[in-house]
């Protein structure tokens, strides 16, 4: 199983790894190590973590206040977001395309955020 990091979920934990570091000295590193602990369990059960929407679920980091909200494409684990806990919730949301039902159920994630149908009102 492979996994995949939206580049903005990879901003977001390069931002949180950058503020760790700034805290103190190597607490950035155990941060990253930390993460990859919950990659690697991800990967080997991604069903395990709290399921929060249909086809998306969240695997928390047991030292640091985070959570990594990932989906799974075919054999491809999509991580949405490193999302800080304690800050806004559901702010990823945007990240998670719009068709995801049309297309039989099948998660689908993007960069861009997800385009909404315009409603036309008829005269």
């Amino acid at each position: 199983m492979r996994i995949r990091f939206l580049s903005t979920a990879r901003q977001e934990l390069d931002d949180a790894f950058v503020w760790y570091q700034r805290q103190s000295a190597g607490l950035g590193y155990e941060f990253l190590d930390e993460l990859d602990r919950a990659v690697h369990r991800i990967k080997a059960y991604p069903d395990s973590c709290a399921e929060l929407t249909p086809g998306l679920r969240r695997a928390l980091l047991s030292r640091f206040p985070y959570g990594l909200i990932y989906g799974q494409e075919t054999d491809t684990i999509v991580v949405v977001a490193v999302a800080h806990l304690h800050r806004e919730p559901r702010y990823w949301i945007e990240r998670i395309t719009s068709d995801s039902e049309e297309q039989g159920g099948e998660f689908r994630a993007s960069d861009k955020p997800a385009t909404k149908p315009s409603r036309r009102r008829g005269r």
